[in-house]
């Protein structure tokens, strides 16, 4: 337990003014009995001197909030007892339960999702870590951990939904290894890990859990666990759930022998490919996808190209869902890359391909690192229309392969506003068009960026459009970000890309950005650095017409120096 007062935080020592405030904290706004009070603080027989001593403990407690600015009338004494009055402003419990409620009757599990996240954010280690009641720890501790791990269930439900697998999995593995016997969570895992081309991992981690549960409890994993192995086995597809359904999380894609009648796990078709949501623009370029990867004749290739953050992945999942009835062998998706951006060993994708089939079939490779990590692997999608996603050109692999390469620049003004209204919705972004189209710019049009602005729209109902464009204007790339997803973060997708370049290309980069405030940013480079850096998706064009840095990229590069030279100053020397 803590109060902060502006930058300040203090952490309260376990006492029994400490102790009381938890007891009273957890019913916020409600009469907390004198009684109740006295267990918590004391835990066994109270003394004789109890009740004035408790009274002592709120005086002090009234004297530590008039410290820290803090009404003394915070704490009121009533008939029976005392009542403390919290709202979302002043108490991290209160603000959590509002946002879960009010999650429960979002417009779409997007808006649910973000709200769902911003609540769980709001945990802070333990609780009542520094509380001293055994009490307490006994009783409302346990109960706490329970609102939370409710919170995260949702959450991964409707992140599991969304076909964010691979994003979902740290969440997943820490919370089945703390609570292994809550089943849901192992489910969860053993459906990530599945629906991400770990098969072996997934029946594993069954096998485990239902090991642990025989040895220790001797009982049998629950119906939701025995499909989910039962799927794993006969090689069944598993599809997102409804993201309406709160608990159905797991979706079968199977005859109907394969599920009892009345279970909650609901089937789809298999290989259904849910579109993007909110997918805005591209038109040309999707039009062009969809009829080379159809084409009767000639290399059914495609390759999308570009920054990180541009939507590259996105316009593939939109391509996809718009083309799957052309394809009646099935999509299939491989992520190439890991969550924290290292690529996917060749031996390992080469497993994880998809075994021939009967009808045409489309292959999606998402995230590749280079030329080196396809070419192995289009000699088993021979008979397949592949669509690849990558920072880099590939120009080897189209070489060699034919094809067509779609090189993705930022939305357009008209896209943006599009795709805004899409997330936020139309009337609250059509009050505010000026902020709308300012928020765009500064978001540099990118797709990325742009989601990112729409999830603190969507988690704070009363900010306008105008003070969040604002706000984030101040310091976008340490803004822009998210905190409870890497991948929804402008620093961390930018720095995970700057990273995996060489020392001498990553200077290179950096001295563009500074360059670009004064005019030509390749002023000075070699013709052959820029072009890497173009290959890398850190820059564009190039011969005949000039190189071009974007504008997103430019402020994160000299946000990145900044930020160095300042943890270089304030190191240790």
């Amino acid at each position: 337990m803590s109060i902060a007062h502006g930058p300040e935080t203090v952490v309260l020592k376990p006492s029994k003014p400490t102790s009381l405030l938890a007891a009273l904290l957890l019913h916020p706004n409600t009469v907390v009995s004198t009684t109740y009070l006295l267990r918590a603080v004391w835990d066994e027989e109270p003394p004789a001197t109890a009740r004035a001593a408790l009274q002592t403990c709120v005086l002090r407690l009234r004297r530590l909030f008039a410290k820290y600015g803090i009404s003394a009338t915070t704490i009121e004494a009533v008939p029976g007892g005392y009542r403390m009055h919290c709202d979302t402003e002043t108490l991290d419990l209160v603000q959590f339960r509002a946002l879960a409620a009010r999650a429960g009757s979002a417009g779409g599990p997007g808006e649910e999702l973000y709200r769902l996240r911003e609540a769980l954010t709001l945990w802070q280690g333990q609780p009542l870590a520094n509380v001293a009641s055994r009490m307490l720890q006994d009783d409302a501790v346990p109960a706490l951990e329970q609102e939370r791990l409710r919170v995260l269930e949702r959450v991964c439900d409707l992140e599991l939904a969304a076909g964010n697998c691979h994003q979902v999995l740290v969440d997943l593995y820490e919370s089945a290894r703390r609570h292994p016997v809550r089943e849901r969570f192992t489910e969860q895992l053993v459906e990530a890990l599945y629906r991400t081309g770990r098969q072996a991992e997934a029946l594993a981690e069954y096998r485990t859990v239902r090991d642990r549960l025989r040895d220790e409890l001797g009982i049998d994993p629950g119906p939701g666990l025995r499909r989910l192995e039962l799927a794993i086995l006969r090689a069944e597809e598993l599809a997102p759930a409804p993201p309406e359904s709160a608990h159905a999380a797991v979706a079968v894609a199977a005859g109907p022998a394969a599920l009892p009648a009345g279970a909650s796990v609901a089937a789809r078709p298999p290989r259904a490919v849910p579109p993007v949501p909110a997918f805005a623009g591209r038109d040309a370029d999707r039009r062009a996808m969809a009829a080379r990867l159809t084409a009767g004749d000639g290399p059914r290739l495609v390759v999308v190209s570009g920054a990180p953050g541009i939507g590259k992945s996105a316009l593939a999942r939109q391509t996809a869902h718009e083309v799957q009835e052309a394809f009646p062998g099935g999509v299939f998706t491989l992520q190439l890359a890991r969550p924290d951006g290292t690529p996917v060993a060749v031996e390992e994708a080469a497993r994880l391909m998809p075994e021939p089939a009967c009808g045409r079939r489309l292959i999606v490779l998402d995230g590749a690192a280079g030329a080196w990590q396809v070419l192995p692997l289009l000699p088993v999608a021979e008979d397949a229309a592949v669509l690849v996603t990558s920072r880099r050109q590939l120009a080897a692999v189209v070489a060699t392969h034919g094809g067509a390469v779609h090189r993705l620049d930022v939305l357009r003004s008209a896209e943006a506003y599009a795709l805004l209204a899409g997330l936020v919705g139309a009337e609250r972004i059509a009050a505010e068009p000026a902020a709308t189209r300012e928020l765009a710019r500064v978001c540099g049009h990118f797709p990325l960026a742009l989601r990112i602005a729409a999830g603190r729209l969507l988690t704070r109902p009363g900010l306008s459009v105008a003070d969040c464009a604002a706000w984030l204007a101040e310091d976008p790339p340490a803004r822009l970000a998210l905190a409870e997803d890497a991948g929804l973060s402008v620093p961390e997708v930018l720095g995970q890309a700057l990273d995996a370049l060489t020392p001498a290309l990553r200077e290179a980069f950096l001295r563009l950005g500074e360059r670009a405030e004064a005019g030509d940013p390749a002023a000075g480079e070699s013709e052959s650095v820029l072009e890497q850096l173009v290959e890398a998706g850190l820059l564009e064009d190039g011969p005949p017409g000039p190189y071009r840095l974007h504008d997103l990229l430019r402020i994160y590069a000299r946000w990145r120096v900044r930020t160095h030279e300042a943890a270089a100053t304030a190191a240790p020397r």
